[in-house]
Formats: structure tokens, C-alpha cells, sequence
């Protein structure tokens, strides 16, 4: 009986096969894109004989920097080369299998948005003040960065937040009316985390304990908070605004010697300790979500509850405790819209941030850097249009002001590329 004795399958001759990365064409397309609209669009419109001024400087910082003027159409041709020129690189190095490096995203936005602003700026009077414009987009970012950071934590958890709006509007009602009965914005800095916990909590017993589907009860809980603050405006607080309803603002903390530094220095040290909390915040959860045992026991429940259980991990207790903590970080944002801007409270002044706060956290790929990247865009765009207006531009504001609802429905359709949330994002929990 004759046996067959298996040969092994000889090694190719060139030796093992390297299987390379597929890169996107995304980064160069995108890159393209910004060049042909530099090219085709702000360059025809722009006068040969314009000029543009730009105001970098303020009068408390250690270098007085003069404003800065430059030639409108040459700036924006030499930028739309650049920006083309990045596009054939970041085509080479994808035809290598290479993706675009992540300062080369940075130059190519900061050059479009360059190019944008000379175009808006040329043959007006007025001078384009960035130090203002940063300070505004910053501003306006707070109440974001805060609900995309609630956003990160609750989804990590496994639980989808829906509803930020309502926790950032609670938030601000609190935050008004707990200021204006004690005399001091402090207190209502105290109070919006609780009301926005609150929410949170709600949330997390529908979603948790009873297993109700995690959008509907947070589409549900935002209307009922809208229904609230309304009823109480226009009863409690219209009917004695000087006790429950003041303006009661905080105040600006400069921060010696750093809030000198040029350009800056005025924007990112002048601010209230709203502010200065979301700095802290951001790198902390950072640190917390990536670098501790509590942020590998929250991303294993939103990945793999049942695994996470099987170790000993408590799936449905973390994820209530989760989702309250995000509730009170949205609510600490929402303190932004009162006591943070000087403002008493309005009817539904949270004004769809809740929402575009949860596509920059989509934008961000559920990373608390990402979504603070995602969340300054959004607040950059908001305040442009407003610096448009003031500067007596001929663009309508009102196309600039539309820019942070087109990025949310981008953003929401999937157009920033293939995103994953957790995996276990949505889905309730049931021990077996």
C-alpha cells in the first residue's frame, strides 16, 4: 500500500507578500476641491488693485504687532497653487499607499480659510480682526465642546445621547435662575450640572431599567424640557424677572504673563472659568478615557457588555453613572448660554447645539480631541458670519450662518468617510 506523502507549496519567488494599506482618496479630493473653489471662485471676484488688512494684534500683549496688509488677488492665487500643489503631494504619497499627514489637513484649512477671509476682506474699509474672530469662535464653541464631551462619555457607555439640547437648555435655565436668586453667576455655575444630571438620569432609567429605545426617549425628553423652560418663562419668570430671570455674568479671569502672548493670548487666557473648566475637562477625560481603569471599563461596556460582564464588570450600574455624569457635563455647557455670556434666560435659546454638539462628536470619531477639533469648526463658522456682517461685506451673512447645520447633515450622512461607534452603542443591556 503506497502512501502520498504531501509536499509543502514552494515559497513564491519574490519572496512573502506584503499587503499594503489602502489609503482613501479622500484628502486630495478634498484638497482639489479647496483649490478650484479658491481658483474659480474668490479670484474672479477679487480686483487686481484691492488689498486687504488684517488686525493680529491687540494693545495688551507683550509685542505690539502692526496690522498687516496684503494684496487680495495675489494672496489668494499663491494660496490656491499651494492648496493645489498639496493635492498632487497627497495624490503621490496615496499612489504609494501612504495617507496624507495630519499637519498637511491642518495647512490646507488654515490656507482656505486664509484665502476665504482675504476674499471677503478685499476693497473694504474695515480691517479683519482676528483676534476677535478667534475669541468669538472660541466663545461660541463652549456650550459644543461640552455637549460633545457628554456625548463621548454617554456613547462610550453604550448609550446614545439624544439628548444634549434638553440637558444644555436646563442647563441655562438653572444656571439663570438659581444666579438670580442668590446675586452671584457662581451659584448658577453650581446649579446647571445638577439640572442637566437630572436629565441624564431620566435618560438613563428609560434607556437602562426599562430597555426603551435610547433615540425616542431622548427625542421625548428634549421636547420635554423645551415644554418646561417655556412654561415657567412665560409664567415664573416673566411674571418677576428681577428676582428669578437677571443678568448675572461671570467674571473674566486674566491669567498674568500667558494672556500676553501675541494673537493668542487675548483669546485663549481672558476668559470666565466656564472656560477654563472646559480646558481642564477636555484633557482630563482624555486622560481618564484612555489611560485609567474607569476608561477601560467604560469603553469595554460600550463595546462588549457581555464580555465586560463576564469579567466582573457591572454593565447597567456604570452606564446609569455614565450617563448621569454626561448629563451634568452638558449641563455645566449649557451654564454658557446665561451666566457664561451675561444673558438672562430666553425660550429655547439652546438653539439646535445639542444637536450639531452630537455631529461634532461624530466628526471627532467619539475621541474628546477630535470632537473639541470638530466643535471650534462649528463655533468658527457661527461667528464669521457675524464678523461678515459687522465688516459691511457684500456676502450675505446669512450663507455663512447656514454653515454649521450643512456640516451636521454632512456630518450625520457619513460624507466625513466611514465612522464606527462603539459597538454596543443603542443596544440595552439584559444579564443572562
Amino acid at each position: 500500500m503506497s502512501t502520498v506523502t504531501e509536499r509543502p507549496a514552494p515559497a513564491p519567488a519574490d519572496g512573502p507578500v506584503t499587503v499594503r494599506p489602502k489609503v482613501g482618496l479622500k484628502a486630495p479630493i478634498s484638497y482639489a476641491v479647496a483649490a478650484l473653489i479658491t481658483a474659480l471662485l474668490m479670484a474672479p471676484g477679487t480686483p487686481g488693485d484691492t488689498s486687504t488688512t488684517f488686525q493680529v494684534g491687540s494693545a495688551r500683549e507683550w509685542v505690539t504687532i502692526p496690522n498687516i496688509t496684503v494684496p487680495a488677488l495675489v494672496t489668494i492665487i499663491v494660496l490656491a497653487l499651494l492648496m493645489a500643489g498639496a493635492a498632487v503631494w497627497a495624490w503621490l504619497r496615496v499612489r504609494d499607499h501612504r495617507p496624507a499627514p495630519m499637519w498637511l489637513h491642518v495647512a490646507v484649512g488654515l490656507g482656505f480659510i486664509l484665502a476665504f477671509l482675504t476674499y471677503v476682506g478685499a476693497g473694504t474699509t474695515s480691517v479683519i480682526p482676528m483676534v476677535s474672530l478667534l475669541g468669538g469662535a472660541l466663545a461660541l464653541s463652549v456650550p459644543l465642546v461640552f455637549g460633545a464631551m457628554s456625548g463621548v462619555i454617554c456613547e462610550r457607555s453604550g448609550i446614545i445621547n439624544i439628548a444634549i439640547e434638553g440637558q444644555l437648555l436646563f442647563g441655562a435655565f438653572a444656571a439663570a435662575v438659581v444666579a438670580s436668586m442668590t446675586g452671584t453667576g457662581y451659584a448658577g455655575l453650581l446649579a446647571a450640572p445638577i439640572a442637566g444630571g437630572l436629565v441624564g438620569a431620566a435618560l438613563a432609567w428609560f434607556a437602562v431599567m426599562y430597555r426603551v429605545n435610547q433615540i425616542i426617549v431622548g427625542v421625548v425628553l428634549n421636547t420635554l424640557v423645551i415644554g418646561l423652560t417655556g412654561f415657567f418663562f412665560s409664567t415664573v419668570l416673566a411674571d418677576n424677572r428681577a428676582l428669578f430671570n437677571t443678568r448675572m455674568p461671570l467674571d473674566r479671569l486674566r491669567v498674568p504673563v500667558l494672556a500676553e502672548i501675541p494673537i493668542l493670548g487675548p483669546v485663549l487666557f481672558n476668559q470666565t472659568i466656564l472656560v477654563y473648566l472646559m480646558y481642564a475637562l477636555v484633557v482630563i477625560l482624555n486622560i481618564m478615557l484612555f489611560r485609567s481603569r474607569w476608561g477601560l471599563r467604560t469603553r469595554a461596556v460600550g463595546e462588549h457588555p457581555k464580555a465586560a460582564d463576564t469579567v466582573g464588570i457591572k454593565v447597567n450600574p456604570r452606564r446609569v453613572w455614565n450617563t448621569i455624569l454626561g448629563g451634568a457635563v452638558a449641563g455645566l455647557g449649557g451654564a454658557f448660554f446665561t451666566v457664561g455670556s451675561g444673558l438672562a434666560f430666553g425660550r429655547e435659546m439652546s438653539a439646535g447645539n445639542g444637536f450639531i454638539a452630537l455631529a461634532a462628536m461624530i466628526l471627532g470619531r467619539w475621541s474628546p480631541w477630535g470632537a473639541v477639533a470638530a466643535a471650534v469648526l462649528f463655533g468658527f463658522s457661527k461667528n464669521l458670519g457675524n464678523m461678515m456682517s459687522s465688516i459691511g461685506s457684500t456676502i450675505p451673512s446669512e450663507l455663512l450662518l447656514m454653515l454649521p447645520y450643512i456640516i451636521t447633515i454632512l456630518a450625520v450622512a457619513g460624507f466625513v468617510g466611514r465612522v464606527r461607534p462603539p459597538a454596543a452603542s443603542g443596544t440595552a443591556y439584559t444579564k443572562s
